[in-house]
């Protein structure tokens, strides 16, 4: 059986929404940069593959008595960087309201701070409360804004190939420090957007920092199918995560895709105890002090969690991201239980020292610059949309 991947979100208190009421979470530190850095260092020390932080530009809790703050998880990941060595780190980054340029031009900058280290995972905001908040123009139904998505995930690889990998020259006879030869631009044309370039960043470490997608629903399954080198599958049922996996399989398919060449990890929440009856009180803890119910894959132990993580390992994923209830109480038990176990059942791999990039530690190659290459094709990402779209129209 080949060793999963794993990943762990460190999201606000925890996944529960109740989370940032148990005693063991220190409320005034959730927005202390230390914090951040703590959990990463804590899940990189552990053998943890990648760690992923949620954003969006609407408000963290849906409700009364919830965290509504959040800090900005590109910004808070870039200051965890240059002290983690070989976790990988993965922001959510809202391309909907949002500058393609300086987005594309952010996640390169977190792949160059993390020496090759960074994913970004792709969100919209279809909410008119999110729309409000930036001022710019109106909620759009979600399958414009995923078809949107599908092109800023598709000009920014453009972008960050617009500086060849020898580009900067650094002559110092001439006084050159880059061959403007190897600078190219973009010249795209979007449906809401056009972007000239080249990019303000060089070629980032990676080539292109590693694309995650979560499979939303139907109208995120084109950009899944398009752009994801990761796509993340939540569901809580088998069958259903099953049905989902061969829905991506078949879609990145007619995209013309090799499905090798993409990851799948499913989404896991999990709240973790020695015995199942305390996991079954702290659940109740937390319901009482939540107004919205919030499902939890796993309530119980680290014993009876192994044979899920199994059954997931047989059906075909290639990771699991772990979302602890209460980050302060269930990561330390991830990190000192549940990856030994793990590693010696031969679910896990090794911990691996750095240096690798995230995409060595995916199993994923460096892509090619389609702009130093022979062969490319003006309309490779987007043969599919219509020809006054396309780039250089």
């Amino acid at each position: 059986m080949t060793p999963l991947l794993t990943a762990v979100a460190l999201d606000g208190a925890g996944f529960h929404p109740a989370a940032w009421r148990e005693r063991s979470v220190g409320v005034q530190d959730l927005f202390a940069p230390e914090r951040i850095v703590s959990l990463t260092l804590r899940a990189e020390t552990a053998g943890v593959d990648l760690v992923t932080l949620a954003d969006s530009l609407g408000p963290a809790g849906s409700g009364p008595g919830e965290v509504t703050a959040r800090l900005d998880a590109l910004a808070v990941l870039a200051r965890a960087a240059p002290v983690t060595e070989r976790i990988g780190l993965v922001p959510t980054v809202t391309t909907t309201h949002t500058e393609p340029f300086h987005l594309q031009a952010a996640v390169a900058t977190l792949d160059w701070v993390s020496a090759g280290r960074a994913g970004w995972q792709i969100q919209v905001s279809d909410t008119e409360l999110e729309a409000q908040h930036i001022g710019r123009r109106t909620a759009a139904d979600p399958s414009v804004l995923w078809a949107e998505a599908t092109e800023v995930a598709e000009v920014s690889r453009l972008l960050w190939d617009s500086w060849e990998d020898d580009a900067e020259i650094r002559d110092l006879a001439t006084g050159r420090f880059i061959d403007r030869d190897r600078l190219h631009y973009t010249d795209y044309v979007g449906s809401t957007f056009s972007v000239k370039g080249p990019s303000i960043v060089p070629r980032p470490p990676q080539g292109h920092p590693v694309t995650f997608v979560a499979l939303t629903g139907p109208e995120s399954l084109p950009t899944v199918a398009a752009a994801a080198d990761v796509v993340l599958i939540d569901e809580t049922d088998l069958d259903a995560a099953v049905a989902a996996l061969a829905t991506v399989g078949d879609a990145v398919r007619r995209r013309g895709r090799d499905t090798e060449q993409v990851r799948a990890l499913i989404a896991v929440s999990v709240l973790l105890e020695n015995d199942p009856g305390t996991a079954r009180t702290r659940r109740e803890r937390l319901d009482a002090r939540s107004r919205r119910r919030t499902p939890l894959d796993h309530v119980g132990t680290v014993d009876s969690l192994l044979p899920l993580i199994e059954r997931l390992a047989e059906t075909g994923f290639d990771g699991v991201l772990l979302r602890p209830a209460v980050l302060d109480t269930d990561l330390p038990t991830i990190t000192d239980d549940l990856l030994p176990r793990l590693r010696d059942s031969g679910l896990a791999g090794p911990n691996t020292p750095g240096p690798l990039t995230l995409r060595d530690r995916l199993g994923l190659p460096r892509p090619a610059n389609h702009f130093a290459t022979e062969h490319f094709a003006a309309d490779h990402f987007a043969a599919d949309r219509p020809a006054e779209l396309r780039r250089g129209a």
